[in-house]
């Protein structure tokens, strides 16, 4: 079993974990509706990558009464 030999200061342990801090987040602008996406993601707010829409967005969604 490992034991440490001396004490190590707060000082050292502290410089030790300087680098382990989280990093925040880089959204980008969607280039086709100006909402703040994730780097190299679909948009979620209206499908676009790229330049294009790759996938589908639907606004209203149709429920029939009989099933609600």
């Amino acid at each position: 079993m490992a034991v440490q030999q001396n004490k190590v200061s707060k000082s050292r342990r502290n410089n030790r974990r300087a680098h382990d801090r989280l990093v925040a987040a880089n959204p980008n602008e969607c280039s086709n509706c100006g909402e703040l996406k994730r780097p190299h993601h679909v948009c979620a707010a209206c499908g676009h990558y790229n330049d294009r829409e790759v996938v589908s967005m639907v606004n209203d969604i149709d429920l029939d009464e009989e099933a609600a």
